[in-house]
């Protein structure tokens, strides 16, 4: 395997599977995978919410919690889909979506609802325009749950009058700051609340057949809005309108760029590489599937050890070298072990992408104890094979150390938690 088909396998997908043949053209590899169709099967938010309504019904034990079932459901075949596909760059670029746009299962009652979001809201979109992927994030129930949007009333609304519930900034105020145009677009608090007010009345209803988003009207905010100087109309159509402009905006198409390009290429990436990726989406109104591609044009994202995995990263890279069969739910209780458990970010930013977020020493030892328990449970593969399949990015002094080790298991451990498995 040469340098090219490896840092395809390792940078742009998710490791290697057990026995697989390196890509024969890694760059046209890679391109076909953003020309794939999403698979149209998942788990639905219709499910989601019936198992929410009866779990507030019936208030069942934590154990018991059909919300909770659905939970780790979902969240095994999200690991099964990584350890297995053959689309590991679009994969990648599914996980990567779903942490930008982050629903945590620490607001529980999204629990039954992040498999459904990552299959109706990112996994559709992570190639077509971000404005649709934008407007499907934000009319989804799990995130209307999760950043509270769903209660949030005008205070000149009917109910906002009769009630006086309040407004709630949390949707407004992370789709600015996270979502799209980032603080460096120099927008304020009072378009803060003034984009809250565009979005009061994105509610979900639990009631209806099937249950599901549901714009209600008696509880926005009547009236135009200005946010960052453009006004919008009042009723559903102001916030459609609201959020093609964000995703429209130069500040966003950077905000972007420097994520994608600091995830694929370097934790503190190249002025030019942003550049790239953030012309291919202004020039492309948006087009993510065009600017995943212009990330294989950079030089800099084809060289290897300059990203360090996270520990979803390395697990799934673990499986798939070593073939897991049971690889889901040991992987579960490992990235709870190793501080990033599934679906469980514990703000709305997301998990961290830089290595200094990961590399403590304490994560460190973690890490090659998790490595030495996979090396435990598994009779294949061959490590010394498996480090001459790794190819090039592999060490020579790693190589000599699997093949001198006092056993297999510590052969295979020694592959999993060395540096150069560590980063991709």
């Amino acid at each position: 395997m040469d340098v090219t088909a490896a840092q395809a396998l390792v940078r742009f997908g998710l490791g290697p599977r057990a026995e697989e043949a390196p890509p024969g053209d890694p760059r046209s590899w890679l391109r076909r995978q953003l020309q794939t169709q999403a698979a149209s099967d998942g788990p639905t938010s219709t499910e989601g919410l019936e198992a929410l309504r009866a779990d507030r019904e019936e208030k069942p034990l934590p154990q018991k919690s059909r919300s909770r079932a659905l939970f780790i459901r979902d969240a095994r075949a999200a690991i099964t889909a990584a350890l297995t596909t053959e689309a590991p760059f679009r994969e990648r670029l599914v996980w990567f979506w779903a942490n930008h746009f982050t629903v945590s299962v620490r607001r529980g009652q999204c629990a039954a609802l992040i498999g459904p979001f990552i299959a109706e809201a990112i996994r559709p979109h992570v190639t077509a325009r971000f404005a649709d992927m934008l407007l499907a994030v934000m009319r989804h129930p799990a995130m209307l749950l999760y950043l509270d949007n769903a209660g949030s009333v005008g205070p000149d609304s009917p109910v906002g009058q009769r009630t006086h519930r309040g407004l709630n900034e949390n949707l407004a105020r992370e789709c600015l700051e996270l979502h799209t145009v980032s603080p460096a677009a120099g927008y304020t608090q009072a378009d803060v609340t003034s984009f809250a007010r565009v979005l009061t009345g994105w509610s979900i209803d639990l009631q209806q057949s099937p249950p599901g988003f549901r714009f209600r009207p008696f509880t926005h905010e009547p009236g135009a809005k200005i946010v960052m100087g453009r006004t919008f109309p009042e009723g559903e159509e102001g916030g459609i309108e609201a959020l093609a402009f964000l995703a429209a905006h130069p500040a966003t198409h950077h905000h972007l760029a420097l994520k994608l390009t600091r995830h694929f290429v370097a934790d503190d990436p190249p002025p030019a590489a942003v550049r790239l990726v953030e012309g291919r989406l202004r020039d492309t109104d948006g087009d993510l599937g065009a600017a995943a591609a212009a990330l294989l044009d950079i030089p800099q994202a084809w060289q290897s050890d300059t990203k360090i995995r996270t520990p979803a990263d390395f697990l799934i890279a673990a499986g798939r070298a070593t073939g897991m069969s049971d690889a889901p739910e040991r992987a579960l209780g490992a990235m709870r072990m190793l501080g990033q458990p599934m679906w469980a970010a514990p703000q709305p930013d997301g998990w961290p992408d830089r290595a200094a977020d990961w590399l403590s020493p304490e994560a460190m030892l973690r890490r090659a104890d998790v490595a030495y328990a996979i090396a435990g449970m598994q009779a294949e593969p061959d490590p010394s094979q498996l480090a001459e399949a790794l190819g090039p990015l592999v060490r020579p002094a790693t190589l000599s150390a699997v093949q001198h080790a006092g056993s297999r298991r510590e052969a295979l451990a020694l592959l999993l938690a060395a540096p150069e498995f560590q980063r991709r």
